[in-house]
């Protein structure tokens, strides 16, 4: 019985290969692969509950899709009787759905190309120049913006972009450039502070322009915090209906989000195309997320191991 003690305690032979003679360390790495060898149950258990707010939802707004009011009002859980398309079809020709995606991917690329071309280039004068005194300031006074809500600046933006003739798409991706200037500038000059400016040194050395500098070895280096900014400004654009409903005054020129208000009366709401209409809006997004997921998470992971 002893002897099978001490063979148990007793570190392997490629262990000790490796160094993990002492004791100690030997103790501390058992001590680890019983942590993340064991199943936590109470983590998976708090995991299974988080999934179930995302994929209940997502359930009930696929089944109610392909229902009909009927079916609806008897069960809200039950799957639908035969998988129509009808209530696509209504909702497709409802909201004008070529139309509106097309503005609305107009809007949100031009925000996203935008907002990573001059945010990226603003926090770079701010990272490099923050032992001035006015950059500083001027670093404080965009990141102050992040504690203004926009409700309070509602009104006078609109009479604004009314009087600079900017109630249109040009003006929408304006306002998504500006006011994700205190976010984006946060994240980027923070990055910005952890690449070594020696690699800017050196390039000065040999001759390269403070523009060259940016574009050729600073952006590059920015591709990370690029993939966060650039999902973050992409799902906003798309998914955002407040501004919008207060800056565009041509209907015609409604976006996606916009356009899904029409199923909404007073009196009732068409449930079943509604939800089909959502699911229409949700499939571009997930497309672009299936096509560029690679990129996506290891833009996400780099930068969280920088």
């Amino acid at each position: 019985m002893t002897a099978t003690t001490a063979n148990l305690d007793s570190p392997r032979p490629s262990e000790s290969r490796l160094g993990a003679a002492d004791p100690e360390v030997y103790r501390v790495r058992r001590a680890s692969r019983g942590v993340f060898g064991r199943t936590n149950w109470w983590t998976t258990l708090l995991a299974i509950v988080l999934s179930l707010t995302v994929l209940v939802p997502l359930y009930f707004t696929v089944v109610t899709a392909f229902k009909t009011p009927e079916e609806l009002a008897t069960s809200g859980w039950a799957l639908p009787r035969s998988w129509s398309l009808d209530n696509f079809a209504t909702a497709w020709e409802m909201t004008s759905y070529p139309r509106r995606v097309l503005t609305s991917a107009i809007i949100t690329v031009g925000a996203t190309v935008f907002t990573l071309l001059s945010n990226s280039m603003v926090a770079y004068a701010l990272g490099r120049n923050m032992h001035r005194p006015w950059f500083r300031r001027l670093y404080y006074y965009f990141v102050a913006a992040l504690f203004v809500p926009f409700p309070i600046i509602m009104l006078p933006v609109v009479k604004e972009t009314a009087l600079l003739h900017l109630d249109n798409e040009a003006g929408l991706i304006l306002l998504y450039v500006v006011y994700g200037l205190a976010f984006n500038i946060l994240m980027y000059t923070s990055f910005i502070k952890s690449i070594p400016e020696e690699l800017e040194e050196a390039a000065a050395m040999d001759g390269a322009s403070r523009w060259t500098i940016f574009w050729r070895i600073i952006f590059p280096l920015l591709s990370p915090m690029n993939a966060t900014v650039g999902i973050l400004t992409c799902l906003w654009a798309w998914n955002d209906f407040l501004l919008p409903l207060v800056i565009l005054t041509d209907q015609s020129k409604a976006t996606l989000p916009l356009a899904q208000y029409v199923f909404q009366g007073q009196f009732n709401t068409n449930y079943p195309v509604s939800f089909a209409s959502y699911l229409m809006a949700i499939a571009p997004m997930f497309l672009v997320y299936v096509v560029a997921q690679r990129w996506v998470i290891s833009g996400v992971m780099r930068g969280s191991q920088k």
